[in-house]
């Protein structure tokens, strides 16, 4: 039995290209776009999504902490806070290692894309406060928007918004090639119930964005941050 529960699954956009055989989409997306009043885009990170709750660190499995070397100073950083949690639940991107895309402009080894709070997922500006008050950054904010009122417009905006490298500088991890970012997550920059998650949360994703093959634990390396003064810097 888990100890708590994992991250919501999150429905792909229609034209989002970057589905395979077990992701969700949301077809419905644009009756429920046109419902929420303010939405943000935020972007998508190529990591590894990881929980801070009071009962530990979490990786996408929440029925044992996770004990993976990657998350060993996430999980030295959780000692620190693990009692000021309550009942938030703090999920994250971990960017400590490489996955398919490198970034050249990373500041940080963990980025908060959201918080939940027993059943309730916390507003944008909830995450952005408590995140503040962790000293922990939140990923890359794209756009404040208020209810798009054409498809046509929006979808041709998301579009545009994915040709670019994204706010950390996304490399190919394997060449070194810059390339555009993995994609794009919008939400309700409101605070919403858990169980209403697939109509509040959608994303894009490139297609072919993963690369990394079933040796990727065996092989991994830690991420390089952009002003590390020495050959290893750590949380």
């Amino acid at each position: 039995m888990a100890i708590s529960e994992k991250y919501s699954r999150t429905y792909h956009y229609p034209f989002s290209p970057g589905t395979t055989s077990d992701d969700r989409i949301q077809h419905e997306y644009w009756k429920c776009l046109s419902a929420i009043p303010q939405l943000v885009h935020t972007e998508k990170l190529d990591g590894e999504n990881n929980c801070l709750s009071k009962y530990g660190v979490f990786a996408r499995s929440h029925v044992a902490p996770t004990t993976s070397p990657w998350t060993e100073s996430i999980r030295r950083y959780w000692q620190s806070i693990k009692h000021d949690l309550g009942n938030l639940e703090i999920f994250l991107e971990n960017l400590y290692a490489v996955h398919s895309i490198a970034y050249s402009n990373l500041e940080h080894h963990f980025y908060v894309f959201a918080i939940r709070e027993n059943d309730r997922w916390l507003s944008w500006e909830e995450t952005c406060f408590y995140a503040a008050m962790l000293d922990l950054p939140v990923v890359p904010q794209i756009k404040f928007f208020d209810t798009p009122l054409v498809q046509a417009d929006f979808e041709k905006e998301v579009l545009s918004i994915v040709k670019g490298t994204g706010a950390l500088n996304a490399h190919d991890a394997a060449t070194g090639e810059q390339v555009t970012m993995e994609g794009i997550v919008t939400r309700n920059a409101e605070g919403f119930p858990v169980d209403t998650f697939a109509k509040n949360v959608f994303k894009y994703v490139r297609k072919g964005h993963v690369k990394t093959s079933e040796h990727w634990t065996k092989q991994w390396k830690r991420a390089r941050l952009k002003n590390e003064g020495g050959k290893y810097v750590d949380y």
